[in-house]
């Protein structure tokens, strides 16, 4: 009896741990956003006067200096200056965006190149960062609720298994008058019906499913993520760092003269924003300019005996309405003369359309939730055959677009990468990042894949397929020795010997078939490419816009 009840309590504590990791990491990616608001601001006074004030004494109507490099505290409109900002929070797009006198800005989001001056619009508890946290704390309470078979199984096990026990001692004490014969068919209920086997079906299944994941560069965060991943009937991407990489590509390079390349390659080599990098690396060599300024928010310009060369966005250099189409564009002028444009598109994930299809044929109803314009969403989603797209999102109307899945009877895994998608990853039945997200997306999630190919997806959905029916095979086994052993033991017919015997025999059964998973899983495996070099991301990026 002892032996059963460690046995019964060591399963059970296993279970009860796990979970208490699995909030704590639940709990880590709010307390991430949480560290994404600063702990103060300076605040101008009419007399002009600069006060530090902590975030919680700032509200509407201060007016606050916002430092190139510093987040903004909360949400407000700027009234004096120019510069670049990370919305990457907001729309989960990696290009900075510009902004000026009159524009909004919110609450996390991180100036870029210059200083400004914001009067505020709402409090702390109201700004656009308390907004996603309050939608990470109730995502994450809905995903508490969620209990795992085992434990399920275990709360109806551990008082039947006991009171089996208790009738086979008083029965047979009773009819029989042996007491002692009464204590010893007793104590083979007891370990005949020893929860191992039970206890085995659930964890076991999900080791050797998570080993063998992790041996392709896919980490699982939590258990019973693999019961819910196997349960989706839709799976929703982000574009930008998901579906994409995140690095734009000249796509018109055989349009764009020598000349012309080199012209904007030395104009570029002065900025670190994406684009002008990805110019900068497409030409062979750089023209030799100096005296380059950069303007946040609109782009570069440099005076040379030819005249005033300009790069960057349409409104800039030619002073005309920027480009609404489906990619990214810079322009290259001189003297407000039109010589150049160079169009951008974001490099797709390796194996991406083969994943779609994958998952289309698996029974998968695929779908892009993206913070990026309505024509480039829509460009990727005609390329990659989606069903359904939806663009310009913010975090909230993300999630409000799972739960409207969710209502519809959907069991929705979502995929991406950035802070603004860290509540919907948190509201999805199931959710997995790349392993280059941002730090809150990763703890959102319950997988995470190191690996550029989107070939990660049907993987992952393949093993726990495999391991949901692994483990409903393991639960039958171990009702079925059940409902054999125990009518054998509660008969009289198994001493405590051969019941030790038959119960060691039920775990090995279930361990067998447990590591079949191994041979299943590589009998299907897809080669993925070797994980990317991980390195630190550089600090200030300028923009182009």
């Amino acid at each position: 009896m002892v032996d059963a009840t460690v046995s019964l309590l060591f399963f059970l504590l296993i279970g009860r741990t796990l979970d208490h990791i699995m909030r704590g990491r639940a709990r880590s990616a709010i307390s991430g956003l949480a560290r994404l608001s600063p702990r103060g601001a300076m605040v101008l006074t009419e007399d002009g006067a600069r006060h530090y004030r902590p975030v919680e004494e700032l509200g509407p109507g201060d007016r606050l200096l916002i430092a190139a490099g510093e987040r903004i505290p909360l949400d407000g409109i700027v009234e004096t200056g120019a510069s670049d900002l990370d919305l990457s929070i907001v729309n989960g797009e990696s290009a900075p965006a510009g902004i000026g006198p009159g524009d909004t800005v919110q609450g996390g989001t991180l100036n870029l190149t210059g200083p400004l001056v914001v009067r505020a619009t709402a409090a702390v508890k109201d700004s656009f960062l308390a907004e996603v946290i309050a939608l990470m704390e109730a995502a994450e309470g809905g995903r508490a609720r969620y209990r795992r078979i085992a434990d399920r199984a275990a709360q109806l096990y551990s008082p039947a298994v006991h009171l089996l026990a208790l009738v086979a001692f008083l029965g047979w004490g009773f009819i029989g008058g042996d007491w002692k014969q009464a204590m010893l068919i007793s104590i083979a209920v007891l370990i005949i019906t020893c929860p191992c086997a039970l206890g085995l079906a659930v964890p076991l299944v999900q080791v050797v499913a998570a080993g063998w994941l992790f041996k392709n560069g896919i980490m699982v965060k939590d258990g019973s993520a693999m019961e819910r991943l196997a349960e989706i009937d839709a799976a929703v991407f982000d574009k930008t760092g998901t579906l994409t990489l995140g690095r734009p590509r000249l796509t018109n390079l055989s349009d764009i003269g020598p000349a012309h390349l080199s012209t904007a390659a030395g104009l570029a080599m002065h900025s670190r924003h994406p684009l002008s990098k990805a110019i900068y690396h497409s030409a062979r060599d750089a023209a030799p300019i100096t005296d380059v300024e950069e303007l946040p928010g609109q782009g570069l310009q440099a005076q040379t005996k030819e005249g005033l060369y300009r790069l960057g966005s349409r409104r800039f250099a030619c002073g005309i309405a920027a480009c609404d189409g489906a990619t990214s564009e810079v322009v290259l002028t001189l003297d407000g003369t039109e010589i150049a444009v160079f169009r951008f598109e974001d490099a797709l994930r390796p194996d991406a359309p083969a994943a779609m299809a994958s998952l289309v044929k698996g029974g998968i109803r695929t779908g892009i939730l993206s913070g990026d314009r309505a024509p480039v969403v829509e460009a990727l989603a005609t390329r990659l055959g989606v069903a359904f797209w939806r663009a310009e999102l913010a975090p909230k109307e993300k999630v409000e677009a799972l739960v409207e899945l969710t209502e519809q009877g959907a069991r929705v895994l979502m995929v991406g990468d950035g802070i603004n998608d860290a509540p919907a990853l948190a509201a999805a039945h199931v959710s997995i990042a790349p392993a280059t997200a941002a730090d809150v997306g990763r703890q959102a999630a319950d997988f995470v894949f190191m690996h550029d190919s989107l070939n990660a997806i049907p993987i992952a959905l393949d093993v726990s397929r495999q391991a949901g029916r692994l483990i409903r095979q393991n639960f039958a086994l171990a009702i079925g020795y059940n409902v054999i052993a125990v009518p054998i033991a509660l008969a009289g017919y198994a001493t405590p010997l051969i019941a030790a015997v038959a119960m060691s025999t039920s775990s090995i059964i279930v361990v067998a078939n447990a590591l079949r998973l191994n041979r299943m899983a590589r009998a299907e495996k897809v080669a993925l490419p070797a994980p990317p070099v991980r390195r630190s991301p550089t600090a200030g990026e300028a923009s182009l816009a």
